[in-house]
């Protein structure tokens, strides 16, 4: 798949989910804010409590990048954590090596902080880590390797270029862009996850 056809995979999914999900499809999304197709500016129907619930847990999916099989056994997961079940889903997602690579603002997307995972330039606790799923634990530092650091695409991030489309750093990571590094400093709390999502929502879809 080329970077157009995916980038445009992105925009059309935005546009279904009502939820921009790269900074491209923000530009898009405002130019048209109702779902693709020739029926997309049409009145939408009444949805079933089924579909509402449904398209929240595709929000919270997309927002991850992961497949239905890795979202179906993190809710798994989730459900034998103690306390609420939706805050523990949305707190063990973020702890994915992808997803604190995007938070700490080495990566512009999720998509792209999988990339940058797959490819080998992440270490964790100086050791290379190329699973984007890898669990970061509490205390673990996660680092652009120094080789990978000279290619222009971390001298980008190290600037601090992909600031002006991301979310603040989250209190749960200690970041020093600079030297393209990052703690996390403890378990993520749901109120600081910058995702959308109704949580609850995706907690009845799964226990339907």
């Amino acid at each position: 798949m080329t970077k157009v056809t995916r980038a445009r995979r992105q925009v059309r999914l935005s546009r279904a989910l009502g939820l921009a999900l790269t900074p491209k499809a923000v530009k898009h999304f405002e130019k048209r804010p109702y779902p693709p197709g020739e029926h997309g500016r049409a009145r939408r129907r009444t949805e079933s409590d089924y579909a509402v619930r449904l398209r929240e847990k595709q929000r919270l999916r997309a927002q991850y990048g992961i497949r239905e099989k890795q979202m179906a056994r993190a809710f798994e997961d989730a459900r034998k954590t103690p306390g609420l079940t939706g805050e523990a889903l949305v707190e063990n997602l973020e702890t994915r090596l992808d997803a604190l690579v995007l938070r700490s603002g080495f990566a512009r997307t999720i998509l792209q902080a999988r990339q940058v995972v797959v490819h080998r330039h992440i270490l964790v606790d100086g050791k290379i880590v190329d699973r984007p799923s890898f669990k970061v634990q509490p205390g673990q530092t996660l680092q652009v390797k120094p080789r990978s650091q000279t290619s222009d695409q971390f001298r980008v991030s190290a600037a601090g270029a992909h600031r002006d489309v991301l979310p603040a750093v989250p209190g749960y990571l200690d970041v020093q862009l600079e030297k393209l590094s990052a703690v996390l400093t403890r378990r993520p709390k749901r109120a600081e996850v910058p995702v959308t999502c109704e949580v609850q929502l995706v907690v009845e879809y799964y226990s339907r």
